[in-house]
Formats: C-alpha cells, sequence, structure tokens
C-alpha cells in the first residue's frame, strides 16, 4: 500500500511539472509566434493589397469582438481620403487543409479591393497556384460585397482554378465568410477607425 501511494505522489509531481513547463514555454513562445506569423504572413498580403494607404496598417491594427467573433484589423487610410480595412479568414475544404485569406475592402463603397491567400498546404503547382498566380484572386478586385463571391458551378462569381477545385472552393469560402464578418462587424469597425 504504501508503495502504491508513493507511486501516485510521484505521478502527481511529474505531472505538476511537466504541466507547468508546458505552460511555461507557450506563454515565452506565444508573442514571438505571433508576431512571426505577423510578419511573415499577414504583412506581405497586406502590403500588397493596401497600396495606395498613407498610414501603417500593421501598427495601427485592432481587435473587434462581437458575440463569439474575434477579428484582427487593419486599417488603411486611402489617399483620397477614404478609408479601408482588411483582414483575414480561413476557407475550409482545400485539398490540404483550410487556405488563409487576407481581404481588403473599401469602407465607403463596400467593394473588395483585393484578396490575396496567407496560408495553405496545397499542391505545389495545382492549388499552390492560388497564391502563387495572382490571376486567379484578382477576379476578386472590385467586387461588391453583395456579390456571390461563391464558384460560377455553384452559381457564384468566380472562375475555378483548372485542376485545383477543392483549393478555388476554400478560397471562395473564405472570401464568403469575410463578407458576412465585415457585414455583422462593420458597425464596430467604422467606430475603431474613426
Amino acid at each position: 500500500m504504501r508503495d502504491m501511494i508513493s507511486l501516485v505522489v510521484v505521478l502527481t509531481v511529474l505531472t505538476a511539472v511537466s504541466g507547468g513547463l508546458l505552460a511555461a514555454v507557450k506563454n515565452g513562445t506565444e508573442l514571438r509566434i505571433e508576431e512571426q506569423i505577423l510578419k511573415y504572413q499577414k504583412a506581405p498580403a497586406i502590403k500588397e493589397i493596401l497600396t495606395d494607404v498613407t498610414n501603417d496598417p500593421l501598427g495601427e491594427r485592432f481587435n473587434v469582438t462581437s458575440g463569439d467573433t474575434a477579428l484582427q484589423v487593419f486599417p488603411g487610410k486611402l489617399a483620397d481620403g477614404g478609408t479601408a480595412v482588411a483582414f483575414e479568414t480561413k476557407g475550409k475544404g482545400g485539398y490540404g487543409g483550410d487556405v488563409g485569406l487576407m481581404v481588403g475592402i473599401n469602407t465607403d463603397t463596400d467593394q473588395i479591393i483585393a484578396v490575396r491567400v496567407t496560408t495553405h498546404s496545397e499542391t505545389p503547382g495545382l492549388g499552390a497556384r492560388a497564391k502563387d498566380d495572382p490571376s486567379f484572386v484578382s477576379q476578386f478586385a472590385g467586387k461588391p460585397l453583395s456579390d456571390n463571391l461563391g464558384l460560377k458551378n455553384d452559381n457564384g462569381s468566380i472562375d475555378a482554378m483548372s485542376g485545383a477545385t477543392f483549393t478555388s472552393r476554400a478560397v471562395t469560402l473564405a472570401a464568403i465568410e469575410a463578407q458576412d464578418l465585415y457585414k455583422k462587424l462593420k458597425p464596430e469597425i467604422l467606430k475603431q477607425i474613426q
């Protein structure tokens, strides 16, 4: 009986120490991981989308929440005096998993400025073209948020990439999610911009 109690005490101590170490590593690296994602995934996409801004969207970013929805928003002040925002959504159902999409929206006209793929695990030469070849994502530029951003096969307005239907559909699902989030959070976003 005494051996059993000793074993339980030792296992409890080991579990507590392991849990504490894991929590410390997570807390110690969380900020650095977030900075790396911002620098290498989001910043290049934002730079390509918000080309005509007079401010620093990365430095002025803010979070918006509504209910259980949270969004990191990158505001842009356009050269013509207007405003724009960029934010990232995820499209489910890509061939290799979720596809991250940064969407830029002109808040004055409610039109998409541009979109760029930020993250994916798609097949090189096929689905990966969504990020490497801008001809597919350029179809979203100038579209009003009232448009159906689905694939033409799904009664939408976007042509799928040849040989990459799963990836194309994941990108359009991310764009549709961006439509929904923007419509839901627009009042909060506009409050933060002003």
